[in-house]
Order: structure tokens, then C-alpha cells, then sequence
């Protein structure tokens, strides 16, 4: 089991952001963390990351339960984490390449002398990610979507067992938008490859890697399951309280309102 989350619970500020939730996530499953702003996405990545802990239930990720493990940063390690929220993290004056590799040591700048190795293996992961142009840039000046595939870089430095990717194509034109996707779709044909957590609120960016959803609404588990199944009319109309339809291209899904023709 990589994820498993049993009833959990959180409450912040004294609001209830998340109420018993339950959710497992087995090896070999790719999962789309699918829900509308405030559902309780970003609290969820929280737990996930040891940065929350639940006020009720029992998380336990890649072997280790909360309250009974060491966490922080032996967790962090084994999870590769992509977000446009990091981007403001990074110092100024760092460049790509030093970005990427403090992945290794799942710290937000570069305060430890990599080995010749750590060095040989950020350029190899630039290089199969198309960044290897852009090393030496400062990471500021990066466009957006080559911020994301330098993250994408650094999360994969040490070799996670779990990679979240927190709707890594925020800001993205079209075009952009695919080349990203085209970049997780060809991580997740790796032998080696990450379980992953694609979080969003588009449908349209789903990919067929992703064979389970869950849907996250008002901090509950509204539904979850093969993505077939949750990605659907029957499923979504309810779900967003609005009749849509949902249809399937190049197994894709895309979303449309429902539009009711009268009858002359």
C-alpha cells in the first residue's frame, strides 16, 4: 500500500476542511485528486507531505504511520512533490540546475556540496526532460512552463516512490500545456516510474495513465474509482450539481454543458 488514509479527519482554525476520508492507493495505481477550489485538495497534499496531521483518523504513507514514525524529511525524500507554490521558494540567484538538484536532499535551495554522481544524474534528468539548455538560467527567468519541468527535475532526483503533481499546468497556454503532459505520460512508461497523484480541477487534462479518481467535494470523498467510472455523466453531473456530458477523444475525456434543445 503506498497512501492509506482511514477517516480521516482535519480541522483548522476551527472549521472542519476535511471529514472522514478514506482512501487507498496501491502500487501500480495513478490517481487524479479531482475537486473544484475549496474542496480540501491542497489540505489533503498537506497530510500527504507530513506538513498537517489529521486531527482524527490514521494516515499511513509508504509504510509509515503518522504519530508512530520519525517523519519530516525520511518521508519528503521518498516523495517527489511538483507545485506552482514552490516557485516562489527558490533564492533568486539560483539557476535550474541548481534547483534540480536540491531535490536530492528535499530542501528548498542548495546548502550541501552534491557528489560528481548527484551532478551527472541532474543533468541526465535535464536532459531526458528538455531542460538541459536552460541549466545555467536563473530559475526566475524561466518561463512557466519550463519552472514546471525543471520541479518535475527536481522530484524526480531522489528517486520518489510517490510523485504529486499539484495542477502542474496552471498558466500554461495550449501547447505548453501538452508538451507537460506529453512529459508525465512519458515518466509514467518508465520501469522504474513513481506511483502518481495528478491533482486538478480540468478534466481535459487527464491522461490514460491515470486509472483511478477520486472525487473530492466540500472536504468529503464524494466518489471513487476506476476513472472510466468517475469521469462520467452520471457521475460528474451530480457531482458539480449541473447537468454535463462527457464524452471520450484519443482517451481523453472532455466536459460540455448540457444543453437542452426545445422542441418547435
Amino acid at each position: 500500500m503506498v497512501v492509506q488514509l482511514e477517516n480521516v479527519s482535519l480541522r483548522r482554525e476551527g472549521k472542519w476542511i476535511l471529514q472522514d476520508l478514506n482512501w487507498q492507493i496501491e502500487k501500480g495505481e495513478n490517481w487524479v485528486l479531482f475537486g473544484l477550489n475549496g474542496a480540501g485538495k491542497t489540505a489533503i497534499l498537506n497530510l500527504l507531505n507530513a506538513y498537517y496531521f489529521p486531527t482524527k483518523g490514521k494516515i499511513t504513507i509508504l509504510g509509515m504511520e503518522f504519530g508512530k514514525t520519525y517523519l519530516g524529511e525520511r518521508l519528503r525524500k521518498q516523495i517527489g512533490f511538483v507545485s506552482s507554490s514552490l516557485q516562489e521558494k527558490f533564492h533568486p540567484g539560483d539557476n535550474a540546475f541548481e534547483v534540480v538538484l536540491s531535490g536530492a536532499f528535499a530542501s528548498i535551495g542548495l546548502y550541501e556540496t552534491p557528489t560528481d554522481e548527484l551532478r551527472d544524474k541532474a543533468i541526465t534528468l535535464l536532459e531526458n526532460l528538455g531542460c538541459i539548455e536552460y541549466a545555467n538560467r536563473n530559475y526566475e527567468t524561466l518561463s512557466q512552463g519550463e519552472k514546471q519541468r525543471v520541479l518535475i527535475a527536481r522530484a524526480l532526483m531522489a528517486e520518489p516512490l510517490l510523485l504529486i503533481l499539484d495542477e502542474p499546468t496552471n498558466g500554461l497556454d495550449f501547447i505548453a500545456r501538452e508538451q507537460l503532459l506529453d512529459t508525465i505520460e512519458s515518466i509514467s512508461k518508465n520501469p522504474d516510474a513513481p506511483t502518481m497523484i495528478y491533482v486538478t480541477h480540468h478534466v481535459e487534462e487527464i491522461l490514460p495513465v491515470f486509472n483511478k479518481t477520486l472525487l473530492l467535494k466540500a472536504g468529503q470523498v464524494f466518489a471513487s474509482g476506476d476513472t472510466s467510472e468517475m469521469i462520467s455523466s452520471e457521475q460528474l453531473s451530480p457531482f458539480f450539481a449541473l447537468p454535463v456530458n462527457v464524452f471520450w477523444e484519443n482517451k481523453r475525456p472532455l466536459l460540455s454543458k448540457f444543453q437542452v434543445i426545445e422542441k418547435k
